[in-house]
């Protein structure tokens, strides 16, 4: 039986992060927590992560498309929050970008990491962004380090 997991070093990989600025409060501490992880756990050098910033959630999936098309990034990385309003406004947005980043994945069997905070309310997103529940920025960057690995065995 064989069997297949990725480890969490990727030294060499190179890495993309999209990170909307829209809710930036929010957004920066999720950059941070994943610039961390990268660095810390995935031994991924400086001159291997490149971050664009984009207007906000909705065109979080259009620049990820980008950077994964571009063939020089291993991964790449979605980071943005969503907050629910008094209108049906998140369910869209929410929506789009959860689809959209996924047919990124699908469509260049480049591995995506879904970083995207959808709350309820702003203090959900605060203990989401390194506070009571974790650092999600730094779980999608071991995510997506995990992923190079596992795609890179499973090809190789």
């Amino acid at each position: 039986m064989k069997i297949i997991e990725g480890v969490i070093t990727s030294p060499d990989s190179r890495v993309g992060i999209v990170i909307a600025r829209f809710n930036n409060f929010i957004n920066s501490s999720l950059l941070q927590g994943a610039i961390d992880a990268l660095q810390r756990l995935g031994l991924v050098s400086d001159d291997n992560i490149t971050v664009v910033w984009v207007p906000g959630a909705y065109e979080l999936p259009l620049a990820v498309c980008v950077l994964a098309k571009t063939g020089k990034y291993d991964a790449v990385i979605a980071l943005g929050s969503i907050i629910r309003g008094g209108t049906t406004h998140f369910e869209y947005i929410a929506g789009e970008v959860s689809s959209g980043i996924a047919s990124v994945a699908l469509n260049t069997e480049v591995p995506v990491a879904f970083g995207v905070l959808t709350t309820e309310s702003i203090e959900q997103a605060i203990e989401r962004s390194g506070t009571k529940a974790g650092n999600k920025g730094a779980e999608a960057a071991l995510s997506a380090l995990e992923m190079i690995n596992v795609i890179n065995a499973i090809k190789g």
